[in-house]
């Protein structure tokens, strides 16, 4: 997996295929990992999964602001020489997608945003568990993250990848979700979008991904029944054709 050095912290990425540029920005705690390899291996496109700062294999602190997430992701843009990219954002990764098409809207062809809402308000309990007992944030992570019916393998795989995410690194995710509100912004943004919800997603309803997609001028939702939060996991087939059919209209 190749690295790009930006001011001095090594951001670990996964490139696969030719055209046009296609960024996956994980969520809160994850890694390029967050991706099946159904969306990394997305045909007709150039898809770059990355790790963000402080996650995955990338050297460096997390951040406690979306926006500084934000910025990373332009500099990020820069050193690989990608002019405008599609940005498929999960949780954490839409706050951080919406925002550069905020601050950097030259830079962005289009959104995809799963599990994510203009705010993203976290409970109390998460919060106090993360800044106190993170195992027992992961904990309750997974028995809110994912869908009715996933496999236990696939929930055990995604703690595996949370777990691997150092303690202050994941408060910082946290804090950065809860501080990001960009509601009075939202309908600034001039990308299509395409936003995607699992209808029993219990960290970002449903509902909020509705009211995001009703803000965003040029934009459609699609709910996938059945799924949880992390629904690029547990549906990734389904997920990849209905982002793969987005590509073809941003195209």
């Amino acid at each position: 997996m190749p690295g790009v050095s930006l001011a001095g912290e090594t951001l670990f990425y996964a490139r696969h295929g030719i055209g046009p540029a296609v960024v996956l920005i994980h969520g809160a705690g994850g890694s390029h990992l967050t991706w099946p390899p159904a969306l990394r291996a997305l045909e007709g496109v150039a898809v770059y999964a990355i790790d963000l700062p402080g996650h995955g294999r990338s050297a460096g602190a997390g951040r406690q602001r979306v926006a500084d997430y934000a910025a990373d992701v332009v500099a990020f843009l820069n050193a690989v020489g990608v002019e405008r990219a599609v940005l498929v954002g999960h949780s954490m990764g839409g706050a951080i997608a919406q925002t550069v098409a905020l601050d950097a809207p030259e830079r962005v062809a289009g959104l995809v945003l799963l599990g994510t809402g203009a705010r993203l308000k976290v409970s109390d309990v998460l919060l106090e568990r993360v800044t106190h007992d993170v195992e027992g944030a992961v904990r309750l992570i997974a028995e809110w993250a994912w869908g009715p019916g996933t496999g236990p393998d696939v929930v055990a795989r995604g703690v595996e990848v949370m777990m691997e995410t150092r303690p202050e690194v994941l408060l910082g995710d946290f804090v950065a979700c809860n501080l990001f509100d960009v509601r009075e912004r939202v309908a600034g943004i001039g990308a299509p979008a395409l936003v995607l919800a699992g209808s029993e997603d219990k960290m970002a309803p449903a509902k909020f991904g509705q009211s995001l997609a009703q803000a965003i001028p040029d934009a459609r939702f699609e709910v996938l029944p059945g799924a949880g939060h992390m629904l690029a996991l547990e549906r990734p087939a389904e997920v990849a054709q209905r982002i793969a059919a987005f590509l073809k209209a941003v195209k």
